[in-house]
């Protein structure tokens, strides 16, 4: 398995991530969709980028296109059409996104939205060889207690909706084990359960804190918060023990969204997700 972060695309992040020891990157927001219909920008880019990260000793695991998608529902296939092309001509075969969904709307709702896309999108990307992942991000809007989600793929109930509606090997699930542990879900369970769908997986973790939980409950807010690996509840060993135990051969990223390390820390943070993972992966 290769070890990486999530992070824009940029000669600093790459020497970044090279100085600390990691393998590659998935590389969110760094391209133009309005210009990715364009042949010559994209040959253009993808030789920029590759070398950018060849210099490094870097490769790209995923491009993530979490927020890069256009919200109509009917422009959504096209857009992923370019992004597939895009990752073909950089090499990537995983494409990471969140579902999407309109919050006013109920879940079968969502997920006829969602087919109407990937009954276009999952044959282009079978062609390519492209695998599409969906994080698993609640997506909650609003402070507690929230008003909605605008990302449905976050429990296996829907997972198994997505999967019985649209059954190309090329959809799966972007992996993150901390929105597991917050909900209550076992991670490891449904690890195991779901790994021939798990194409990329995400290193974050989750700290409790017990007295404000059973203070003010779960719909109070304030009890979780997202921290790197070894600083919450996921135990990091049988994750990756996991993955390995059950084939998994694509990349570990860590999303680093823990507010201690935040700023000036940052890089810091980062060194210390290396120093905790690599001997794992």
């Amino acid at each position: 398995m290769k070890l990486g972060y999530l992070t824009d695309l940029t000669e600093e992040e790459c020497k970044t991530a090279a100085e600390i020891g990691y393998d590659c990157l998935e590389v969110a927001g760094a391209w133009d969709l309005a210009r990715l219909g364009d042949a010559g920008y994209r040959k253009a880019e993808a030789r920029k980028a590759n070398k950018m990260l060849d210099e490094h000793g870097l490769t790209i695991s995923a491009v993530a296109v979490y927020w890069s998608l256009p919200k109509p529902i009917e422009e959504r296939a096209d857009a992923y059409k370019l992004y597939i092309r895009f990752c073909q001509e950089l090499g990537v075969d995983c494409i990471t996104a969140l579902a999407q969904c309109d919050p006013a709307k109920g879940l079968d709702e969502n997920l006829d939205d969602w087919e109407s896309v990937f009954v276009q999108v999952a044959p282009a990307a079978e062609e390519a060889g492209v695998r599409i992942d969906f994080e698993n991000w609640p997506g909650l809007q609003g402070s507690f207690p929230p008003i909605g989600t605008i990302n449905f793929a976050f429990s296996p109930m829907a997972w198994e909706k997505m999967f019985d509606r649209i059954d190309s090997p090329v959809l799966g699930i972007e992996f993150d084990p901390s929105h597991l542990v917050w909900q209550g879900i076992d991670w490891a369970a449904q690890l195991v359960r779901w790994v021939d769908r798990i194409h990329h997986a995400h290193a974050k973790d989750t700290e409790i804190f017990e007295d404000r939980l059973r203070a003010g409950g779960f719909f109070s807010g304030g009890w979780w918060r997202y921290r790197l690996p070894g600083y919450g509840r996921v135990d990091w060993r049988e994750f990756t023990s996991l993955l390995k135990e059950n084939g998994y051969e694509g990349a570990v990223c860590v999303e680093h969204e823990d507010p201690v390390f935040s700023g000036e820390r940052r890089v810091e943070g980062l060194r210390k997700a290396h120093d905790f993972l690599r001997p794992l992966v």
